[in-house]
């Protein structure tokens, strides 16, 4: 299944390292970093998943919830955990889907056969409180994500929901934004601080 922006994420019933979890009800009303990892005990995913754990905190300021899911059972996933700890230094404090009949990862095509097996390659979905997919982004097994840049998007995210703007490249919280298209200057100017036309189409504004 190829998901799109847009899409309403598929819903799914699955053992995790927390218990059983229907999706759309475990996460009513958040936002959640939803990925995928090749496989328990193997070192990238380590160091991921302790990252991911170490963020808990920056997760929840944003009123999101961190899911993983690789095709492994869950009691590899609980045998695994401690390992996650040691390495990222924070207990693991996430839930980790268990997929060992790959129903979860074929209904997000997580599975990519020109990887050379049927485990998953490095899939990331942002799905928004209302359950819509916002953003995606495929890692081959070999390249560790950047969760600095997962967590930059949510706030990307939450931003231009809440105003009528955009974030330029390497945008990051604090940063000057961009008055959306669909506004005219002169409303810009009433919405926003110190805007700034750059071109006609181009215009900065401080942040809301």
């Amino acid at each position: 299944m190829s998901l799109r922006l847009g899409d309403i994420a598929p819903d799914f019933t699955a053992a995790t390292t927390e218990g059983d979890i229907s999706f759309h009800a475990w996460k009513e009303g958040s936002w959640v970093v939803f990925f995928s990892h090749p496989a328990d005990f193997t070192p990238v995913c380590t160091t991921e998943l302790g990252r991911t754990a170490a963020l808990q905190t920056e997760f929840a300021k944003r009123n999101t919830k961190a899911l993983a899911v690789s095709v492994d059972p869950v009691e590899d996933h609980r045998g695994w955990a401690p390992d996650i700890g040691e390495v990222g230094g924070t207990p693991l404090n996430f839930p980790i889907v268990a997929d060992p009949d790959r129903s979860v990862a074929e209904l997000y095509g997580m599975i990519h056969p020109g990887e050379g097996d049927t485990s998953t390659v490095r899939s990331v979905f942002i799905i928004d409180p209302a359950n819509k997919v916002r953003l995606t982004l495929t890692y081959p097994k070999s390249v560790g994500r950047n969760f600095d840049e997962i967590v930059r998007v949510i706030d990307a995210l939450q931003a231009t929901d809440a105003n009528p703007i955009a974030t330029p490249a390497d945008w990051k919280p604090g940063d000057r934004v961009i008055v959306s298209p669909a506004l005219s200057t002169e409303d810009a100017r009433a919405k926003l601080s110190n805007v700034e036309e750059i071109k006609p189409y181009l215009r900065y504004a401080d942040a809301p």
